[in-house]
């Protein structure tokens, strides 16, 4: 049985986000990777098959898409704030078969494509902390979720590395200055619970937990190293952090060095922890 989505609002949004990664090719290679497995296996629980999904901040759709196979009677609809991910979204759809899903162009900040109470479940993955007003995103995605709905919500918290190579230190420090310089809140999985709450959720709707990326095997360490040689290289990562005054693109490239000498070592780990929350509403 084919699946009716209602269409959105034609959109005409411009860009509230402060993203400094812009979309780039490695970045994009990034998220491809993510899954329902290993990005959102919290919410899986609370997954029904008749379900109504916005995913917010859905970038090239690979979670997005693995949301409609667990809702097979069902919709998802991702949204980003720029077109450019879309595409492969689209396509990749389409690759896998998967019908029930669609992509539109849509902010956080400002949801007004959709109305209030319109889904079963909100979910937004890594996304917050790209946004200038976090608290404002969570009331727009709390408005258009029903009542008895959820807000499902996972964002980096800490991440950590051996051997603990200067250059690497050198990354996060850079990382997190850029990303705090363009009006973003970097690694708040650890109080996102706290956002939700000035959102309007009372403390007793949300339920937390943390969850956890590691990369250590041999091929492991190889594509999280090559991508983020790659992604410290990207010109607009660079100018960002060239223009915020936070390093040269001298220092960029050794930290991309570094990224690939982390890579070849055999005892190289990286982990990254997130917070994640289910709000109901």
């Amino acid at each position: 049985m084919s699946t009716v989505i209602p269409n959105s609002k034609a959109a005409s949004t411009s860009s509230s986000s402060v993203y400094a990664s812009n979309h780039d090719a490695a970045t994009l290679r990034t998220h491809e990777w993510r899954t329902v497995a290993n990005s959102a296996a919290y919410l899986i629980p609370y997954l029904k098959p008749d379900m109504k999904i916005l995913d917010v901040g859905c970038g090239p759709g690979s979670i997005t898409i693995d949301l409609a196979r667990y809702v097979p009677d069902g919709y998802v609809i991702g949204v980003e704030y720029a077109s450019k991910p879309l595409t492969a979204a689209r396509l990749l759809a389409e690759k896998k078969q998967v019908t029930n899903v669609q992509f539109a162009v849509a902010d956080a900040l400002d949801l007004k494509e959709y109305a209030d109470n319109t889904f079963d479940v909100v979910h937004a993955h890594q996304v917050l902390q790209h946004v200038p007003d976090p608290v404002r995103a969570l009331r727009e995605m709390r408005r258009v979720v029903r009542p008895g709905g959820l807000l499902a919500l996972r964002e980096s918290a800490t991440m950590g590395w051996y051997p603990r190579l200067k250059g690497l230190d050198q990354w996060y420090d850079i990382y997190r200055k850029v990303g705090k310089g363009l009006g973003g809140n970097p690694d708040p999985g650890s109080y996102i619970h706290v956002w939700a709450q000035e959102a309007g959720f009372g403390r007793e709707d949300i339920t937390c937990s943390a969850g956890t990326w590691c990369f250590s095997a041999p091929d492991e360490r190889k594509w999280w190293s090559d991508i983020w040689a790659e992604r410290v290289l990207a010109a607009s990562y660079v100018e960002k952090a060239e223009q915020g005054g936070y390093c040269t693109r001298e220092d960029l490239s050794r930290i991309a060095s570094t990224w690939k000498a982390w890579g070849e070592d055999k005892d190289g780990w990286f982990t990254i922890t997130h917070g994640e929350i289910i709000c109901r509403k």
